[in-house]
């Protein structure tokens, strides 16, 4: 008689990890892994990982620094939203872009010619990586809020949640 296993695996959500899915962006895209397009092409290497601080005022890393292919490399828009500011901040260029139902993602240091106000829709070029970031790794850092809260932004480019193995289920065969 022989036995054989029919191994089973299990994804399990977890949603202080996985985003809550509903309507984003002026697309209306879902909100859910896999439901925005990375910011760099080819799909970067995450160079630093998202790591928020404990509590709001304590130091962290508030978002996830991509590798760009060079410096110079177009930043494209990971979903429809409208630019809510372009600028500088301490002393490298940023862009930020509304996507609505109180999500906004920012990225520096990029330098862009749009402007306060621009639409811009999924996969638009918004701009390119400046120097400065990773040292002399061409980098991007990007960070996404809900609201006020800071949330990993590859929870929406990727699916994080873990994969769970469970036992073998044994049957008898002949």
């Amino acid at each position: 008689m022989k036995v054989r296993a029919v191994p089973a695996a299990i994804l399990l959500s977890i949603s202080a990890i996985a985003p809550a899915s509903g309507p984003v962006g002026t697309a209306g895209a879902a909100a859910g892994p896999g439901a925005w397009d990375w910011p760099l092409s080819p799909r970067p290497a995450v160079v630093r990982a998202f790591d928020p601080p404990d509590k709001p005022w304590m130091s962290g890393h508030r978002g996830v620094d991509l590798q760009a292919a060079a410096d110079g490399a177009p930043v494209a828009a990971p979903e429809s939203g409208t630019v809510s500011f372009v600028g500088v901040v301490v002393d490298r260029p940023v862009i930020t872009i509304d996507h609505g139902n109180g999500l906004r993602s920012s990225f520096e240091p990029v330098e862009s010619g749009l402007s306060t106000g621009a639409a811009v829709s999924r996969g638009d070029v918004i701009g390119t990586v400046a120097r400065g970031h990773c040292a002399s790794l061409p980098c991007v850092h990007w960070g996404v809020r809900r609201g006020e809260e800071y949330i990993n932004p590859l929870s929406l480019v990727t699916d994080l949640r873990p994969s769970i193995l469970l036992p073998a289920t044994r049957r008898n065969g002949g």
